[in-house]
């Protein structure tokens, strides 16, 4: 950490602003192979407005962009999507993409001509699809199809299904699977015969119960391999020698298991540790088997991540790879898989990595031009909370201190940040919009409440029937441990979050003894029982686990909705939303700064225009967090940085026009 002392905590000048945080930034997607030894992966432009474009590195290592003219790739299957596009084992080259536009399907030659592959359908974008597989011998495809019968009608009429579809031209989806409420990974067996996929319903959640079948194409007959109440099974992939290998949180843990129809299912790898993650989004792959029998997983342990090699013999080594965020590990060739990593000093990439441990890496990260001395290292934090009857038990964090020291007797403001999900997790990989703080002199603490995914199946389910409360635990145990250690601020603590964390921010503000003295609420949850009423499909049943059935358990739906403690809510608000978000639809936010602005609170709102759920738009993500910025130098008294253009928000009671 750099020791320069500078005068005010929150108003060091930096390198690390807005426009550093958008410039060139990329998220990206998944990473496959295309059988030519080319590469493909995808990659969201913030300065493109967000779109996803696929991005293909030659075996010379020419790099070229697929889809260019606006095409999009992404699905909109459960809204959160995934598994947008995918290659053909039979067909290098070919390309299979879902665009965003009309959600069609279309097969991509190369030579760049383009085929749509499903039919227009009734309601425009009514037929989405996603997370599909191509047979062995490149003529037909399955994919997941969710059709959605009139625009805007309730969650309850929108069907998902797996379909068959001609590969190389036009056809109807055949229907192959259908009744469960949800379904996904449908993948075909190397021999074309056999197609596994898996199946939940409502309530379920994915990483809830789940089911994987397997069935004979030719007999029909079908047979369940794994899943069930209490267990969680996804991500199937099939392999030369005909089995079947899938991830199962049976012992506790997200593991690796293997299926064949003579010898029924074996467990592959077995650890205290999650090789899994929770399926918010289709066509994640965390393992890779190689044909010479070597297997290469991610596992996460204690929060970070590592890649391991399984050897024929059954022993595991750690490769010494630096990575602690690793998604998307595919096979590339006899001896290697890529995979999409990072570390805390470095963006994701994308990386080939051998079973010896030798990286290359394919795609950089940004050159940032940081000195390694502004960027802010994440601290393992496990403290004491308590759970939802306040008995004592531990929880999880990782603590970012500011780069830098400020002036003497002067300790930096705090600012807690709420993973969404709730399942999801922190990830200790570089995120220029966490080190947008850490470099001005806060200190960041990213929580891993009970509930958060990486720590087992246990962990995760201690915010069963608890959300609003274990959760909030988490996060004011946390902000209270670190000011009762002397490192924050505990007049200057703010909490933040979005989505599932939106609500976890407004829970914790709307008490009479909550420690912040600001927040920052990211299209949140604001009322429960609206929520309950309307949402999209995949989550309508969620809160049945995190909450309680509804309507039955409607007075714990009020009773935790932050909208119905608003007199006891009087910490300064900042809240920002999308306007087209179909999760968390914006009278979410609208119902809070209303209440809030009635009884006198400070408020800012902005919502922006053309956003779903989580901002892409360069322009908006640049205003979101200098808006947040100058609300805090508001109301914590620290000057902004003369030199970033950093425009005032307005803070204001009372009902009155959204800024935009």
């Amino acid at each position: 950490m750099a020791t320069v002392s500078i005068s005010a905590y929150g108003s060091w000048p930096t390198p690390v602003t807005s426009e550093l945080v958008v410039t060139a930034a990329v998220r990206l997607d998944e990473v496959r192979p295309d059988g030519t030894g080319a590469l493909i992966w995808g990659e969201g432009r913030a300065s493109e407005g967000g779109r996803t474009e696929l991005v293909r590195r030659a075996v010379d290592g020419t790099v070229t962009d697929l889809l260019g003219d606006g095409g999009n790739a992404r699905t909109a299957v459960h809204e959160y999507g995934g598994g947008a596009w995918w290659t053909s084992p039979a067909e290098p080259g070919v390309v299979f993409v879902v665009d965003w536009t009309d959600q069609r399907l279309r097969r991509r030659e190369t030579d760049g001509t383009v085929t749509v592959l499903t039919p227009e359908p009734a309601v425009r974008r009514g037929d989405r699809f996603a997370d599909g597989d191509v047979a062995p011998d490149g003529t037909w495809l399955v994919c997941v199809r969710e059709h959605h019968p009139s625009a805007g009608g309730p969650a309850t009429e929108v069907v998902n299904e797996v379909v068959r579809l001609d590969a190389r031209g036009p056809s109807t989806p055949e229907v192959l699977v259908s009744g469960p409420d949800f379904v996904a990974a449908p993948r075909i067996s190397r021999d074309g015969g056999r197609l596994a996929w898996v199946s939940w319903d409502h309530p379920s959640m994915p990483w809830d119960d789940t089911v994987l079948r397997v069935r004979d194409l030719g007999s029909g007959d079908e047979v369940v391999v794994a899943g069930g109440p209490g267990e969680s099974v996804g991500e199937p992939a099939w392999h030369r020698d005909g089995t079947l290998t899938f991830l199962s949180d049976r012992t506790g843990w997200w593991n690796l298991y293997r299926w064949t129809p003579a010898r029924g299912v074996e467990a592959l790898v077995v650890l205290d540790a999650e090789i899994g993650v929770p399926a918010w989004q289709l066509g994640g792959s965390r393992h890779a088997v190689l044909d010479d029998g070597h297997v290469v997983f991610a596992r996460s342990s204690e929060g970070f991540d590592a890649l391991v090699v399984r050897e024929p013999d059954g022993s595991l080594t750690t490769l010494d790879t630096g990575f602690t965020a690793i998604r998307s590990v595919r096979a590339d060739g006899p001896d290697a898989v890529v995979c999409v990593a990072g570390s805390p000093t470095s963006e994701p990439g994308v990386h080939r990595v051998t079973t010896a441990g030798a990286v290359t890496t394919l795609r950089a990260p940004r050159d940032l031009g940081l000195d390694p001395a502004t960027i802010s290292v994440p601290e393992p934090m496990v403290y004491a909370s308590t759970d939802v009857h306040g008995a004592a038990r531990e929880a999880h964090a990782l603590y970012y201190p500011p780069s830098g020291t400020g002036p003497d007797g002067e300790l930096p403001p705090l600012l807690v940040v709420i993973h969404g999900g709730p399942t999801g997790a922190a990830t200790p990989v570089l995120a220029v919009g966490l080190q947008y703080w850490t470099s001005r002199g806060f200190g960041v603490v990213d929580v891993d409440y009970g509930g958060s995914t990486g720590y087992g199946r246990a962990y995760r389910e201690q915010l069963q029937g608890a959300w609003g409360i274990v959760d909030v635990a988490d996060c004011l145990a946390a902000a209270r441990a670190l000011a009762d250690a002397g490192r924050v601020d505990p007049a200057r603590m703010a909490i933040r979050g979005g989505s599932a964390g939106g609500f976890t921010t407004l829970a914790a503000l709307a008490r009479a003894d909550t420690p912040f003295s600001a927040g920052a609420d990211h299209f949140g949850v604001a009322d429960l029982e609206a929520l309950a009423r309307d949402t999209h499909k995949f989550e309508s049943r969620y809160l049945d686990g995190l909450v309680g059935p509804y309507p039955a358990d409607r007075d714990v739906y009020v009773e935790r909705s932050p909208l119905h403690h608003v007199e006891d809510f009087a910490t300064p608000l900042i809240v920002l939303q999308g306007d087209e978000d179909a999760i968390v639809p914006p009278n979410q936010s609208e119902m809070i700064v209303d209440a809030l602005r009635d009884r006198g609170v400070p408020v800012a709102y902005l919502l922006f225009a053309g956003e779903q759920h989580g901002f892409r738009k360069a322009e908006n993500i640049r205003r979101a967090l200098d808006a947040e910025l100058a609300f805090y130098a508001r109301l914590f008294g620290f000057d902004l940085p003369a030199d970033e253009g950093i425009a005032p928000v307005e803070i204001l009671g009372g009902r009155s026009p959204r800024e935009h």
